[in-house]
């Protein structure tokens, strides 16, 4: 199983989700239903972008857990 970090990151470096909107070019509710995890599914294009807009990797977005 995947744990999403994206709450944690961006709490850590204070971005508020429209920031992120802004930065990455993702749409405002595919960053909420991550940010709340009320998704199953991303793409690897909206991985990419968040992850140069944070400045992180897909590993710090997201870590396996049992």
């Amino acid at each position: 199983m995947l744990k999403n970090n994206l709450s944690a990151i961006m709490g850590a470096k204070r971005i508020k989700i429209y920031e992120l909107e802004k930065i990455s070019g993702i749409s405002r509710s595919t960053i909420t239903r991550l940010y709340y995890n009320q998704t199953n599914t991303v793409s690897f294009n909206t991985i990419e972008n968040i992850c140069k807009a944070l400045n992180c990797t897909p590993g710090d977005l997201f870590e396996v857990v049992d």
